[in-house]
């Protein structure tokens, strides 16, 4: 008698704590994670420029976003009214960092050598829109102040 006495005192607060375990796993799964409502925004950057992109919402507090910044124009095109032995080319070189503060570097043209103009980093698609002003700047002509259309989606397009 006292074994089956033993025996309930020890498996039966095993068998509650196991069947509260299962029942809390159980409703975990019904829990959903708030994913971020797809979007597609322009971001228009200067060189040293950065833009914060469309803020995450977690169950009704604002998360963290990631930042891009525009770190450097090459410009290496041919300028106006100079002779040259090729074209040359124009490319952006951006900077992303993630809210946990990890960073990647990433380099958008148009027309850059084994260059492209959209790359995806952590679930976003960045697209070179456009930059302007759009032609060389003259030969004697100081470096204009880039303004670049970044076109940003949490899309996946092809």
């Amino acid at each position: 008698m006292k074994k089956t006495i033993l025996r309930q005192l020890i498996v039966l607060p095993l068998l509650v704590a196991v069947m509260a375990t299962l029942y809390a796993c159980g409703a975990a799964k019904g829990i959903s994670r708030a994913t971020p409502a797809p979007f597609t925004n322009i971001y228009v950057l200067t060189q040293g420029a950065s833009a914060t992109i469309g803020a995450a919402v977690v169950t009704g507090v604002a998360a963290s976003a990631p930042v891009v910044r525009l770190e450097r124009v090459n410009d290496s095109r041919c300028r106006t009214g100079m002779v040259c032995v090729w074209a040359g080319y124009i490319s952006f070189s951006f900077t992303l960092k993630q809210p946990d503060g990890s960073v990647s570097n990433f380099v958008l043209s148009n027309d850059m050598p084994d260059g492209t103009a959209k790359i995806s980093r952590n679930g976003l698609t960045f697209t070179l829109d456009g930059y302007a002003p759009l032609p060389a700047p003259a030969k004697d002509e100081v470096p204009p102040n880039y303004q670049v259309s970044l076109k940003v989606s949490n899309i996946n397009s092809p």
